[in-house]
């Protein structure tokens, strides 16, 4: 992936309100903004959303009360029982955003939409029951479905920035890949290194991520020139930023950029992302306004979740297993 040549040595993460994107009456003028803000920065917050501050605060506890929960219920839910679907609990050092320095102190569940048929990126979520989490799942759903909403608002202010119509990018989210993450963070005590961090430096696969942090902060975003800049919380605001995918199809004018987290506070951090992807199938390639005979595109086509999945089989112990399995039948 190359790296933006537009990205400026910022010292702090831009703020845009969206709200006229949200309610329609200048999606362009703010769509200006955040094009602007991704080349120069990769990363910004957004505030007037539209998110109901009530649904936040309800996933908030629903996800404190889950990782409070006895290691054994936590443990029926483990991301391996999923298979390719890669959704359940994951556990401290499950999962290694950068497996060859670091190791991540962090606890996770994931899940999306609920499908019946299993294949990578879709199928069931396992869920606690209603008697061991009352209203677990109704919350993790209705956010997810906010979050759906949100997301499809902000791809199409990627596509009016690039000059493309407004569903370019849409009309490959038919049946997108989705990841709704709840994320713990257990603080850290006394000198903290590369060898471990709540979660190490890494850029995003994907195309698009939603993150509500709570009060505690400790994500830092890299400019730049190399310097680790704080990206506090803002009360009522998310953090948004692209992944791969945008700075792949953006031949680099949009940067997908380098973030971690590092909890000393004291306390534990919960932290709530989504992640948008494409369809399964959808090609990957350099947008018509992004490439021309002087600007060539640098990678060739791919599959988006050929891509992500190969991705993920780099950090899964229990789908490497299964590679093997499938590379030695064959």
């Amino acid at each position: 992936m190359s790296i933006a040549s537009k990205q400026i040595a910022f010292s702090e993460i831009p703020v845009i309100d969206i709200e006229n994107l949200v309610n329609g009456t200048d999606a362009e003028g703010v769509s200006r903004k955040v094009g602007k803000v991704c080349e120069e920065v990769g990363f910004f917050y957004v505030k007037n959303h539209g998110v109901p501050q009530e649904l936040i605060d309800r996933v908030y506890k629903a996800t404190k009360e889950f990782f409070e929960l006895p290691q054994e219920i936590k443990d029926r839910l483990h991301v391996a029982k999923s298979g390719p679907t890669l959704r359940g609990y994951i556990p401290p050092y499950g999962e290694n955003a950068d497996p060859k320095k670091t190791r991540d102190l962090k606890e996770v569940f994931d899940y999306g939409v609920h499908e019946e048929k299993v294949s990578p990126f879709f199928g069931p979520n396992p869920m606690p029951t209603e008697e061991e989490l009352p209203g677990f799942k109704e919350a993790c759903e209705e956010y997810h479905d906010a979050m759906m909403a949100l997301a499809r608002k902000l791809v199409s202010a990627f596509a009016i920035s690039l000059d493309l119509p407004a569903d370019y990018f849409e009309k490959m989210q038919q049946h997108p890949i989705t990841i709704q993450r709840l994320l713990h963070y257990p603080s850290q005590q006394g000198e903290v290194t590369e060898a471990e961090i709540g979660i190490g430096a890494h850029t995003d696969y994907g195309f698009l991520t939603i993150l509500s942090q709570d009060a505690v902060g400790g994500l830092q975003v890299r400019n730049s020139e190399g310097e680790w800049i704080s990206a506090p919380p803002i009360e009522g605001a998310f953090v948004i930023n692209i992944g791969d995918l945008v700075q792949t199809m953006t031949n680099g004018r949009y940067s997908s950029t380098l973030h971690r987290v590092i909890n000393t506070s004291g306390v534990a951090r919960y932290s709530i992302p989504f992640f948008i992807d494409l369809d399964y199938t959808a090609v990957v390639d350099v947008v018509p306004t992004c490439k021309d005979e002087n600007n060539l595109s640098e990678t060739a086509p791919f599959t988006c979740g050929e891509y992500k999945y190969g991705r993920f089989v780099d950090v899964y112990p229990h789908l490497q297993e299964t590679d093997k399995e499938l590379t030695s039948a064959s």
